[in-house]
């Protein structure tokens, strides 16, 4: 785990969607509650399908603060958010689709927290 971290971290890395944004790992841990930090870089033209994220057990919540916004796009849609202002986004991605609109216009950067709660 401490192997792959300092192999990982602080490193832009592509999304795992395919669709052009990027991240940087920044700080992971599964004890005591398993989370993940990102630095998530959306260049102008990238944007992020509907989609879920699924977890073995427990509830996925992420906590999204928008660094920078573009002049146009990268809006995050998610129908039912804990919580959301124009930079600050608190949903469920294991429950919730969620997607970013393309982004037009500059870039778009996000600072990503995550974390599991066990059922």
């Amino acid at each position: 785990m401490i192997k792959h971290y300092l192999q990982t971290a602080f490193r832009w890395q592509r999304g795992r969607q395919g669709t052009g944004y990027d991240k940087m790992l920044l700080l992971t841990a599964r004890w005591p509650l398993p989370f993940d930090s990102y630095l998530i870089r959306y260049p102008e033209g990238s944007e992020i399908p509907p989609h879920t994220d699924p977890v073995q057990a427990g509830r996925h919540y992420r906590l999204n603060i928008v660094l920078k916004s573009p002049r146009s796009g990268g809006d995050f849609v998610c129908a039912t958010p804990i919580y959301a202002s124009r930079r600050i986004k608190l949903f469920r991605p294991d429950a919730c689709e969620h997607s970013v609109t393309r982004v037009v216009g500059g870039s778009r950067y996000v600072l990503s927290l995550g974390w599991v709660l066990k059922a």
